[in-house]
């Protein structure tokens, strides 16, 4: 196969781009994401080692576009810290208690289901808990990313 089909195949595959800086292409199906390698309180996190952090596109450590997916196990709950770029996610499975301050409050969380969205702006604090279901997150920012604990 010639060079310029390969690299067509590999595109319409959604497993290469067009190369070093140019275009990225990335189609995948949930057995795709679930087989990701996974880290505990990866790069963008709380940074919680119970939480299971997979990179579906760029890389959170550096400049540039990523999203990750979150896998918060049930009934954990983080206190407010920040990331240093605006964010935006949406919540795949579960549901996300989530407020603004610089303190974790449980009158003031709100309940975010299944489907709903929600922004992180940049260094604003923040904190969350997870209920009796464990929550499935994506979140999407232009690294470099990473967390500030208020204390």
């Amino acid at each position: 196969m010639a060079a310029g089909q390969t690299e067509a195949l590999e595109k319409c595959q959604g497993v290469a781009g067009a190369g070093e800086g140019g275009p990225s292409f990335s189609r995948l199906t949930p057995a795709e994401i679930e087989a990701l390698p996974s880290t505990g309180g990866g790069t963008g996190t709380s940074g919680l080692q119970a939480i299971r952090t997979r990179v579906l596109y760029g890389n959170p450590d550096q400049a540039g576009l990523y999203t990750i997916r979150l896998t918060i196990p049930r009934r954990v709950r983080i206190e407010a810290h920040s990331h240093p770029d605006e964010r935006v996610a949406t919540v795949i499975s579960g549901t996300w208690s989530f407020c603004f301050g610089n303190r974790h409050e449980e009158n003031r969380l709100k309940a975010l289901p299944e489907g709903s969205f929600y922004t992180e702006p940049a260094n604003e604090l923040h904190s969350a808990r997870t209920g009796e279901r464990p929550v499935v997150l994506e979140i999407t920012g232009v690294g470099p990313t990473a967390t500030t604990y208020l204390d």
